[in-house]
């Protein structure tokens, strides 16, 4: 699901971009503001920050460790899931956005469905290993992805060139036509399976609680839910993009460059 770290655009002196996107250095006349793309320094940081590297690991190092604290005896048992969301969660898409900057592109669909083709996702540090220690306990993955259902095959595809267990369109449930919640789809795992873990980079993988929700009513279910984080709940970083993104911007649709860098600006809080 597309929904980071904005590091947030220069303007230039008289308020306003002198580009919707980014304009590189070597294009700028003398005297130009270059106005950065609000995205490139999150691509940055998931493609070559080692803490980006260490916040993955650390994440699926405690996932692991919950694992092991669940008795033999639920194993024996069996019918234990852990459902995990795919982008920036399981797979990393950096090099997608990575070309958007490049090309001075923002977001757009079919740029999208032409990198899925691919089927070129890498796997997010420590994810695929977790993964499969996990299912060689007994443990059944289901990936719950808001990728829309035509995607299913080239997906399909990335799993199994990563090697990820369950990789099957029985265990991917994608979003259908106009859906965007996935609490539907966790409740039709739940139904079948004692789900042990959730695994995604955006607060919606977890509940339909923080869906739609203010900045403020964002932080209010977080901190109602604070012995969940690192126990049931795996949070990865995603500083690209996500629902924290359609909150900053106040879940309105169509605003321009000039409008939302207005409202990056309203949102800080400074001394």
């Amino acid at each position: 699901m597309r929904t980071l770290l904005f590091v947030c655009c220069l303007l230039s002196a008289s308020g306003v971009y002198a580009r919707n996107l980014a304009v590189p250095a070597s294009m700028a006349a003398p005297g130009d503001t270059v106005a950065p793309n609000p995205k490139e320094y999150a691509v940055l940081f998931q493609q070559v920050a080692a803490e980006y590297r260490a916040l993955c690991y650390q994440a699926f190092n405690i996932a692991a460790l919950r694992l092991q604290q669940i008795p033999k005896r639920q194993f024996r048992k069996g019918r234990l899931a852990i459902v995990t969301d795919l982008d920036e969660t399981i797979l990393d898409n950096s090099y997608s956005d990575a070309q958007l900057i490049k090309d001075n592109k923002s977001f757009n669909v079919p740029d999208w469905k032409k990198w899925l083709s691919r089927s070129a996702a890498t796997g997010v540090p420590g994810a695929v290993a977790f993964l499969q220690a996990a299912a060689a306990k007994g443990v059944t993955i289901f990936y719950i992805s808001n990728r829309d259902t035509g995607d299913r095959m080239t997906t399909l595809a990335n799993l199994q060139k990563l090697q990820l267990p369950n990789a099957d369109t029985a265990h991917m449930l994608f979003a259908r036509l106009n859906e965007s919640s996935k609490e539907g789809r966790r409740q039709q795992v739940a139904a079948q399976y004692n789900i042990v873990l959730l695994m995604g980079d955006n607060l919606n993988d977890f509940m339909n609680i923080f869906e739609g929700k203010t900045i403020a009513d964002r932080f209010a279910e977080t901190d109602k839910m604070q012995e969940e984080w690192g126990k049931k709940f795996i949070v990865l970083p995603n500083a690209s993009y996500g629902e924290w993104e359609n909150a900053v911007y106040d879940y309105r649709h169509g605003l321009t460059p000039a409008e939302k860098e207005a409202l990056r600006r309203a949102k800080l809080t400074a001394f």
